[in-house]
């Protein structure tokens, strides 16, 4: 997680300071230029600040009141599902509040980080985490599950948090147990894990796609990225599933590639041939490929080996470029907190 940690005081740069511990996040860190240091930027207007990094980071964290924060930050709010985390904490350091992007975010949970690292006490103001019940934000957070209705995600979090129980239904192995949710059926809003876009088993269902897959990629030299996104389209790879990309160690300089994973924030892991060679299964096998890299089919069988996993879409080409995908095998659980 990148952090920008913005403090206003001297007693907030001291603060600041005790605060970018390495273990947190990676921090980079913004004082107000009269309380500023040698390790850290300068600012003039908080606002102005605001405005030219509320995108870049993943979490911003204000030492100053809350005020000065909402009004900073509200200017350039747009969803919760791509806000940044936003937490203030004051500059004495007793107090850590997440105000932006609790859940999904991951404020909540690094908020209580936080102020156990400086010895603080976390306020956490969300209903269901307030009154220790089941959130499925939080859930899909620390799931790697992604979201795909948030007005029914907020049905489901008003109804726990008014005393219902949520149901879950999944295609893959769920563990874990909470307050406000059971595994059996018979309630009125609930939670379906899986990729059938057509299976509603609740009156209010959200349905919850699992971030699981490997899309492998084969390419020849100089491929663009739009050529990329092509074929990976055009072999019904669900991009809202993909959470790594792989292909073969002589690509790993391949600029179209890497623009292509820094567009969708996904990791490119590359394989030797010898390492692809030696994964087990039934590959499309290709004498060409074979002869120009020394492996017969770079797509399928990096994202096996990638994925640790099974081939869900075997091999497309599409001008020059191969791309296949595999399924992670994960197990979901409902007590895992976000890191």
């Amino acid at each position: 997680m990148r952090a920008a940690l913005i403090s206003l005081t001297e007693k907030g740069r001291r603060l600041s300071e005790r605060m970018a511990s390495p273990g947190l996040y990676t921090a980079d860190r913004y004082c107000f230029y009269r309380h500023s240091d040698g390790k850290a930027e300068s600012f003039e207007s908080v606002s102005a600040l605001t405005e030219r990094i509320f995108t870049q980071y993943d979490a911003l964290i204000y030492i100053c009141a809350c005020g000065i924060a909402v009004r900073a930050v509200s200017p350039h709010i747009k969803s919760k599902v791509t806000d940044p985390a936003v937490i203030v904490a004051d500059d004495c350091g007793r107090f850590v509040i997440p105000i932006l992007s609790g859940h999904i975010g991951g404020a909540n949970a690094l908020a209580e980080r936080i102020a156990a690292e400086i010895s603080a006490q976390a306020v956490i103001t969300t209903a269901t985490d307030s009154g220790g019940r089941f959130s499925p934000d939080s859930f899909a957070a620390a799931n790697g599950l992604v979201i795909t209705d948030m007005a029914a995600a907020k049905e489901i979090a008003a109804a726990v948090a008014n005393g219902e129980t949520a149901g879950i239904v999944s295609d893959y192995e769920c563990i874990g147990s909470a307050e406000g949710v059971s595994m059996s059926g018979g309630c009125r809003t609930g939670i379906y894990i899986g990729t059938d876009s057509g299976k509603k088993p609740f009156e209010v269902t959200l349905q919850l796609i699992p971030r699981n897959v490997v899309v492998g990629i084969g390419c020849r030299r100089g491929t663009s990225a739009e050529a990329i996104e092509r074929a990976v389209a055009a072999a019904g790879i669900d991009m809202r599933r993909v959470c790594a990309a792989a292909s073969i160690d002589i690509k790993a300089d391949e600029q179209g590639l890497k623009d292509f994973c820094a567009a969708h924030g996904i990791g490119l892991s590359t394989y030797s041939a010898e390492q692809l060679m030696g994964v087990k299964g039934e590959f499309t096998r290709s004498e060409f490929v074979l002869e120009k890299t020394g492996c017969d089919n770079v797509c399928e069988r990096s994202a096996v080996l990638c994925s640790g996993g099974r081939l869900i879409v075997r091999k497309t080409a599409l001008d020059g470029v191969t791309a296949a995908a595999a399924e992670k095998p994960i197990i979901t659980d409902i007590e895992r907190k976000q890191l």
